[in-house]
Order: structure tokens, then sequence, then C-alpha cells
């Protein structure tokens, strides 16, 4: 338990140090939104492209492992349908349940993968999102379509969000490098490293920089339906595939970090876009990204000794 919570203490912290910057506007509020976007659009797919076109990929057997994150999300959205049945959710709520519910925050994902098993989880990490990410996108956006009546669902507009997603072309092209057993010249090799070198620190303050606790004073029982499901149900029933499915402890332990991740700060932007519940969202992204470090280490502590 040591070990985990020693990995867990730099991630969190870089988180509220992300916090404390915005609160003093330090180094100015127009920094962060620029930040954001050379993290999301340069520095975290050069961590992509240069550790998966560097490692060992020969020993991986991901169909299981793949599998047992995807169906996750399966089982854990027919349940939360079921649940709504019941409750009648607002649909823009629903919407913003749906969202909390089954994204989850990828600079924290990779960061404690890579903190807790080195390069293996990383690679392991990357190889999930690649087919995570699709699949999450196509739930979220048909949410909008089926419970928000002025949302615009446009095939042609997702199909472009997926294959223009910079983290899937990262891990395609990573991944494409290794396959095809090209060797970039060290230069270029050096220059993704270095890069790559600043990503997760930056993801991880820029997720500090987006709570809002101010929001927290209106709780919603929605808002605990959310943060249940994602951070309590999903790696229950994660767990429970990936047992059955008999992958690696390792394996397990990845995806584990996966179902227990908070909901990614990119679930407001969605939501402000197509008609959900934008306050009750950026309430969830809060409060999951604050329980989560509690719920993360109990149920990583399941699988590693």
């Amino acid at each position: 338990m040591e070990h985990i919570i020693t990995a867990l203490i730099p991630i969190f912290s870089l988180i509220l140090i992300g916090y404390f910057f915005r609160q003093i506007k330090f180094p100015s509020e127009g920094f962060w939104p620029s930040a954001d976007k050379l993290t999301y659009y340069v520095l975290m797919p050069s961590l992509l492209v240069y550790k998966l076109s560097t490692a060992s990929l020969n020993a991986l057997d991901g169909f299981n492992f793949v599998m047992t994150g995807l169906l996750g999300i399966l089982v854990l959205l027919f349940i939360l349908i079921l649940v709504n049945k019941k409750m009648k959710m607002e649909g823009s709520a629903f919407t913003s349940v749906g969202q909390g519910a089954v994204r989850f925050n990828t600079y924290v994902f990779l960061a404690l993968s890579a903190s807790l098993f080195g390069d293996e989880g990383l690679i392991l990490s990357a190889l999930l999102i690649t087919f995570a990410i699709p699949l999450i996108n196509v739930i979220c956006i048909t949410l909008f379509a089926l419970y928000v009546s002025d949302s615009k669902l446009s095939i042609k507009k997702l199909v472009k969000s997926i294959f223009t997603n910079p983290l899937i072309l990262a891990c395609l092209l990573g991944g494409g490098i290794n396959f095809i057993g090209f060797s970039m010249p060290i230069p270029i090799e050096k220059i993704f490293q270095i890069l790559s070198s600043a990503a997760l620190p930056m993801g991880l303050l820029s997720v500090g920089v987006g709570l809002e606790l101010r929001g927290l004073k209106d709780t919603k029982n929605e808002l605990f339906v959310s943060t249940t499901f994602k951070l309590l149900l999903l790696p229950v029933i994660t767990y429970g595939i990936g047992i059955y499915l008999d992958i690696s402890t390792l394996a397990l332990s990845v995806v584990l970090i996966f179902a227990a991740m908070p909901t990614a700060p990119s679930s407001f932007v969605l939501a402000r876009q197509l008609g959900g519940d934008v306050k009750l969202m950026s309430s969830i992204i809060t409060l999951q990204t604050l329980v989560s470090i509690v719920t993360i280490a109990l149920f990583i502590q399941m699988v590693v000794k």
C-alpha cells in the first residue's frame, strides 16, 4: 500500500499545484488555455509516439485486456440507462451523468500507469486508449442525440473527431513505426524524448487549473450517481470481467486504474457545445478528481502486492 500512496501523492500534488496557480492567476489567465493546446497537440502525442515506437510489443497479448476495458464501459452504460428509467433525470443532466460515468482523464491515467509500472504500464495504457477513446466518443455523442432534443448528431463530425484525435494518431504512428521496424534518426528521437518529458507534468497541472470547487455547494443526486458509478461500480465491473477473461496481473492492474479514473475535463466542453448541464458537469469533474485519490488507492491495492 505504501508504494501505491507514494505513486499517487506526486500526481495529485501536481493537480493541486495547478489549482493553486489558477487561484493566484499565475502566470496569467490566458496562459493555461494555450498550455492545454500545447499539451494536447504536441507534448502528449510526442510521449506516445516516443514510447510506442521504442517499446517491445512482441509479448503483448492485448485482445482480452482491451476487451476488459471496453466491456466494462458498455456494461456500466447499460446499468446506468436502467437506473435512469427509475430516476427519470432531465435529458441535459443525464448526458452529464453519462459523460461522468464513462469518460476518463487521460493525463492522470498515463501518469499513474507510468509511475506504478514504468514503460510497460504506459505502453498498455496507450494501447487501451487507442480503442477506448473512439468508443467513448460514440457513446457520448449518441447520448446527446437521444436525450437532448436540440443536439445535432453529425456522423461526419463524429468520425472526423475520432480520426483527427492527436492521441489516437500518435498511438497509431508510434505503433506503426515499431511494427515496421523503422528506426527514427537519433536527433528526431531525442526531440520526441525531450518533448515527452514535459507532457505528464503539464497535463496534470492543467487538470488542477480546471477544477471548480465553488460548484460543489449546489449538490444534486445526479452528482453522486455519476461519481458512484464511475469511481466504484465501473472498477468492480471491470475487475470481474478481467478475472473472467484471465488477463495478467499487470494488465488487470492497468485496466483497473483506467476504470477508476475520474472523468475527463473535456466533458465540460462537449456539455457546453451540445446542450448538456454545464454546471453539473463541472461539479462532477471536480468531485471525481478529488475523491479518486482514495478510490484509486483502494482498488489498486486489490491487485498490486
